[in-house]
């Protein structure tokens, strides 16, 4: 569970938005701070950037670009002082500042999963030079004594206070990094632009000296250590904005345990609890619930500098959400009815084990509050349970509503005390079978069609057990009908979800055409193939339906482009200026394109996503349709590179991407299309090295489906996974003959993963409407076929009366091509007798 996706779940109930909007039309946006509502100063500029109010005083006193920047750190109930003193002070001596300009953007900063490379900066202020950083230091440090606010971990602290510094950018400039991708950026010693780093760590670029009144602050910082305490630390389990959670033993009588660490200030939850708060409640939980043999027990409870921690015994084990990738028998093309059986057994007997200790929680008068998957460990026997994370629990006799929560299994605002775990244990009888419980959080009516598709999977699951958990669900929820997809109502799903793609458009909005992931917040993000303006239109023009408004949109937000937007494929410029060109606005495509050549587009990545690969094909695409010599130099030049690239020795295994969007598959794509398009045998061989590369990066699994091994998981996907590899692959063997059949069991393996009856997700890069596009290209038996469109129908849901889907996460719906409802709608339409693509991979051609 990416826990980022949660911040752009609180604005608005259909889509991902910014948590600074509003959540519906006509609600109150978040207030903003008194000092947020002062009147701008006379020649000063103020604009709303991001969670950022900036206030920039005449440019002919700007800052430098670059430089030590000061933070504040602030908490709720002190933030509007400490930005009015920073106001007091900053404008009459035309300092240039920003801060965050309201209570609600401040919370979400300083939550328990926000980035902690942005974690507690409330106030950043850009001093000229460092005598003015040592003054500024000294006196506003003075005004702010006795403030506090959760520690920046990105920085240097000036003493005590709410002060921190940190060397970085003060303007947006940007540079292509070692991993090729467009990333904020300094200039270092020899005026090279390189990346801004800007890692949880204090950390000083190599060629910048600590200023002499910073050094006694360093040493400061690097006094507290672990060296003392009577436990010895030895893996780190997991991190947030609120601390980490450690694995470890106690050295005085060698018992295993786990340390919990919480930091003031910071890990705030819903209700304002910071996460020494929420240990404190932990601890209080836990030990009332002593001896239950259902949970860990405490064994210590500490302080060190400014931090708490909690020491408890380390439960064997495993959790729940584990089981599911090597257990769960729809992980297959054909599931054995035994094994189906089995597991359905044994999943109502661990729900049972898990209801028993809940109820022995509540017998001690604790609810736990945050039941899910992750917080139950299943013992070596894999019969009996333990709960673990009690950080949400509180008193029954309270009778409070839930603050913390994982969204698949969030209760409704009517449920509270005891009420909260039942519902999480009726989500959990679904999610044994289906775990995609988070579509709740947008419609507890699919509760009722989720069932529906258990039973007929699972025939031996109880009837009534399920009816029992869909009533406890969608009590006192308005429940519409469900939402289906069948291949014989391709006319109708077609249109429907055409229409609802166009029902969500935004035109008035800047930031985004269509609702989509939440990558489209980023620079540029709103733009490009993946998730933005480009790849709808993109998917709207192939299944035979223009949007004028929406090209017209895209037109004006590329006259000039945002700063900083990617310039490849799938993530920027390209990709925009590839789909232009195909709707005819030729001449903004010829100068998105003029625009990237312009950068050091020759250190980008190798990938189709965001680099070589993706560049190159758009750079031939147009020298053929322009006939532009230049273009066909550059993208030749492009393929020389790649090549050269290939030459190298390749990093080990465990450290590189294989598929499609970052792996090498993308690379071999855009050789076959040169091959194509010059006959030069060594782009065909170059070619066929790449896809080896990815193919290396595979492994079968039981039942021989052949995935992409990423050490810790494997992937089917068409974005990073198998499918995307099968893709390239089948265009390959158009050009060469197999021989040595050493590709025909490859085929077979990727044609099984791409076959399973249970996939996560519905998106096209990491989802089932992938392995419906891959099958429906690479000409798979109908079956096969129709079994994942019924699949897909698993995902359907309602927007406005139409077929819409879930997107990445499935917290929300999507409208974009790589996560939500227009990469269905054209999978759906290749799927169905449509003639639909995704750029530079049409329908395949058949060897003659």
């Amino acid at each position: 569970m990416d826990k980022r996706y949660e911040v752009y779940a609180l604005a608005d109930r259909h889509f991902y938005e910014t948590p600074d909007r509003a959540a519906a039309a006509g609600q109150q946006a978040s207030p903003l701070f008194g000092t947020a509502r002062r009147e701008v100063p006379e020649g000063w500029e103020a604009a709303r950037i991001g969670d950022w109010l900036t206030l920039t005083p005449p440019a002919a006193e700007a800052a430098p670009a670059q430089g030590w920047k000061i933070h504040a750190s602030a908490t709720r109930a002190n933030a509007d002082r400490i930005a009015a003193i920073v106001w007091d002070y900053c404008v009459p001596r035309r300092i240039p500042f920003k801060f965050v300009p309201g209570p609600h953007l401040l919370h979400l900063r300083n939550t328990k999963y926000a980035g902690r490379d942005t974690s507690g900066k409330f106030v950043t202020i850009y001093p000229a030079d460092e005598d003015q950083l040592h003054l500024v230091l000294q006196e506003l440090g003075r005004l702010l004594e006795g403030f506090e606010g959760p520690y920046i971990l990105t920085d240097l602290r000036w003493y005590d206070g709410p002060l921190y510094v940190r060397y970085g950018a003060f303007a947006r400039t940007f540079t292509v990094d070692e991993r090729g991708s467009l990333v904020p950026a300094v200039r270092d010693g020899e005026g090279r632009l390189v990346p801004d780093r800007r890692a949880p760590s204090f950390q000083v670029p190599e060629w910048v000296t600590l200023p002499a009144f910073l050094e006694p602050h360093l040493a400061a910082r690097n006094t507290t250590t672990v060296g003392e305490l009577p436990y010895r630390i030895e893996k780190a389990l997991h991190f947030s904005n609120g601390g980490g959670v450690y694995a470890g033993t106690d050295t005085r009588d060698g018992r295993k345990v786990v340390l919990k660490e919480g930091r003031p200030h910071a890990g705030l939850a819903s209700d304002g609890a910071d996460a020494i708060t929420r240990l404190e409640r932990e601890k209080a939980a836990l030990e009332q619930v002593a001896g239950t043999g259902v949970v860990p027990e405490v064994r210590d409870w500490f302080t060190l500098g400014e931090h708490r921690f909690l020491v408890m015994d380390f439960v064997e084990g495993r959790p729940l959400n584990s089981f599911f990738a090597e257990r769960h028998p729809l992980l297959t093309p054909d599931p054995d009815p035994e094994a189906v059986a089995r597991y359905a057994q044994w999943a109502v007997r661990v729900h049972g084990a898990v209801e028993r200790a809940v109820a022995a929680v509540h017998a001690r008068g604790i609810v736990f509050n945050d039941l899910h998957v992750f917080n139950i460990m299943v013992a070596p026997d894999e019969e009996s349970v333990f709960l673990i994370d009690f950080e949400a629990a509180a008193p029954a006799a309270e009778n409070g509503r839930q603050v913390v929560a994982h969204p698949g299994f969030f209760a409704p605002p009517d449920r509270t005390g005891a009420d909260v775990d039942r519902y999480a244990l009726a989500c959990l009888r679904l999610a044994l079978f289906l775990p995609v419980t988070t579509l709740f959080v947008i419609d507890r009516g699919k509760a009722a069609h989720l069932a529906e598709v258990i039973a007929e999977q699972f025939p031996d699951v109880p009837r009534e057990f399920l009816d029992e958990a869909v009533a406890e669900i969608t009590r006192g929820a308005e429940v519409g009908a469900p939402a289906f997809v069948r291949p014989a109502d391709r006319p109708h799903s077609r249109d429907s979800m055409v229409k609802a793609i166009l029902a969500s458009a935004t035109p008035e909005r800047d930031d985004r055409l269509f609702p989509g992931d939440i990558a489209q917040f980023s620079d540029g993000g709103g733009l490009g193939l993946a998730h933005g303006a480009a790849g709808v239109l993109h998917a709207l023009a192939e299944t035979g339906e223009r949007h004028e408004e929406g090209e017209r949109w895209l037109l004006a937000h590329t006259d000039p482009s945002p700063a900083g937007t990617p310039l490849g494929l799938y993530d920027g410029l390209a990709g925009v200026a590839h789909v232009l060109d195909r709707l005819g606005h030729r001449r903004r495509a010829l100068d998105l394109v003029e625009g990237i050549l312009a950068e050091k587009w020759q250190h980008l990545s190798s990938d189709l996503h965001g680099g070589l690969a993706g560049l190159g094909l758009v750079l031939g695409e147009l020298a053929r349709t322009t006939g532009e010599s230049e273009l066909a130099e550059r993208s030749a030049e492009a393929a020389d590179i790649l090549v050269r690239r290939l030459a190298e020795p390749p990093a080990e295994k465990r450290r590189r991407r294989a598929g499609l969007l970052r792996g090498w598959s993308g690379p071999a794509l855009f050789l076959l299309r040169r091959y194509e398009a010059t006959g030069e045998a060594r782009l065909l061989a170059a070619a066929g090295v790449a896809l080896r590369r990815d193919l290396e990066c595979c492994v079968v699994r039981e039942g021989g489906a052949l995935e992409v091994d990423e050490g810790w998981r494997t992937l089917p996907y068409l974005g990073d996974g198998s499918a995307g590899v099968g893709m390239v692959l089948d265009d390959y063997l158009v050009h060469t003959a197999d021989a040595s059949g050493d590709f025909a069991h490859v085929r077979e393996g990727i044609l099984t993963a791409a076959s399973c009856r249970f996939y996560a997700q519905p998106g096209l890069f990491q989802g089932r409407a992938g392995m419906i596009l891959h099958l429906s290209r690479t000409g798979a038996a109908p079956d096969r076929l129709a079994e994942q469109l019924d699949g897909l129908g698993w995902f359907a849901m309602a927007y406005q009366g139409q077929l819409a889907f879930p997107g990445h996460q499935m917290m929300r719906l999507s409208m974009d091509l790589g996560t939500g409802t227009a990469g269905c709608l054209l999978a759906l339409d290749a799927a169905t007798g449509g003639t639909a693509h995704l750029p530079f991979l049409p329908p395949l051609r058949r060897p003659s």
